[in-house]
């Protein structure tokens, strides 16, 4: 297993590229399947997920292929729409292949997905959604069969706004005959991404980025070339980085309209932030302001993606901050490893009141979880002295080599492999 080194006390210095983003290119890979032929997707980072994803489309029949950022999916030679378990098990995002296998083959035959261990996750939004566009749906132990030889377009409504479950109906309704209507749809820019993808392979689909999306069933899809965004979690996980860190770091290939909410918190804590562009600028001289209250929601609120990290900034600010986790229950396993570094963290149910420290301190710490794991190692670039963040395959499923992103802005931190005996 791999571990990460830091010694820590060294500002962030420098300007990096943001790589695409992890949750916009696997249900994008997975609309892949939508269509027969050649895609090329550009920007997509080398991630485990990203991987994992590739691995099931070449066991689909797919030729598919990694290299230099850029993903190639040839559909021709799909042969099976049974998504092996071992695969699905390994990541949740396995599950964006449901929608798009009932659509073009009319049949999908899946497991329920595995993932980070942050709360209950179900899938049952995405269920009822098929079911709505005329699926029939069975369900034996874990495997999941749906079936229809033909889908028909249907207004639905979320109960909540599921990123996946918005996601999954979408494809599957560009090829249902007729209207389907999303009411109460996740909004995310990631939502976004995956509409202009589907429109580009001839898709008559508008409204996402709001809450009611329409889409009109064709008849056929083509193939086609597509650029992923920039990933805003990664951009704001950078940007706390450097405000704790008390550096100065450029972060170019950005959204910024995507992280309005983070950058508001940034700038109530006292960090400068400047924004030209795609260009966001980051700098910190001193100790952080406490927030009063900072309440994780759907999108445009305050992404639960970055709770964590913010965590670790409000553990270093002056004064007492709250910070209230309303979408994943286990989302403060990582409040226990920022302990033991010496913040001053107390969970009351979902809501955590953070007392600032002067200072954090190096220790082993193991990450539970992708975002809880991003936030010890910003918790081990600030800390005093050498930290070891361990389990670190959570982090490589979302970002990319992110050892040598912060060596590149000055940090002492290396990879290390243990050999099991």
């Amino acid at each position: 297993m791999d571990k990460l080194v830091i010694e820590g006390g060294r500002p962030l210095s420098g300007s990096i590229a943001i790589q695409g983003a992890k949750n916009a290119a696997l249900p994008i890979m997975a609309a892949s399947m939508l269509a027969s032929g050649k895609f090329i997707i550009e920007q997509v980072p080398d991630l485990l997920d990203i991987q994992v994803m590739l691995s099931i489309l070449r066991e689909l029949g797919c030729q598919a292929e990694h290299n230099e950022k850029i993903v190639t999916i040839n559909t021709e030679l799909v042969h099976s729409p049974h998504v092996p378990e071992t695969l699905m098990r390994q990541m949740r995002s396995s599950i964006f292949l449901m929608g798009p296998l009932l659509a073009r083959f009319g049949e999908a035959k899946v497991y329920q997905p595995g993932g980070c261990a942050i709360g209950e996750r179900k899938i049952d939004l995405h269920l009822e959604g098929l079911k709505a566009l005329g699926a029939e749906i069975e369900e034996s132990g874990s495997l999941i069969v749906c079936r229809a030889k033909q889908l028909y377009g249907a207004d639905i409504h979320l109960s909540f706004p599921s990123v996946g479950a918005t996601e999954n109906i979408m494809m599957a309704a560009v090829l249902a005959k007729g209207r389907t209507t999303i009411s109460n749809a996740a909004r995310e820019p990631e939502i976004q991404d995956l509409q202009n993808f589907l429109i580009a392979m001839g898709a008559n689909i508008i409204g996402a980025g709001t809450d009611t999306i329409t889409i009109e069933g064709v008849e056929q899809l083509q193939p086609c070339r597509y650029r992923v965004i920039p990933d805003r979690i990664v951009t704001g996980t950078m940007m706390v980085a450097a405000a704790v860190t008390r550096g100065n770091v450029t972060l170019h290939n950005t959204q910024p309209a995507h992280l309005t909410s983070l950058i508001h918190v940034m700038r109530r804590a006292g960090v400068q932030i400047i924004i030209d562009n795609d260009i966001i600028i980051v700098s910190n001289s001193g100790r952080p302001k406490a927030i009063e209250r900072v309440v994780t929601s759907p999108y445009p609120a305050f992404p639960t993606d970055l709770q964590s990290q913010l965590m670790v900034l409000l553990s270093l600010a002056d004064g007492v901050s709250l910070l209230k986790e309303t979408i994943f229950e286990g989302r403060f396993m990582h409040v226990g490893e920022l302990s033991r570094m010496g913040a001053d963290i107390r969970v009351d149910m979902n809501i955590a009141f953070i007392r600032g420290v002067q200072r954090l301190y190096g220790a082993t710490v193991e990450a539970t979880d992708l975002r809880a794991g991003a936030a010890l190692v910003i918790a081990g670039l600030a800390a005093k002295g050498r930290t070891v963040v361990e389990q670190i395959h959570h982090i490589d499923r979302g970002y990319d080599r992110i050892e040598e992103t912060l060596a590149s802005l000055g940090a002492d931190i290396t990879r290390q492999s243990t050999i099991s005996p």
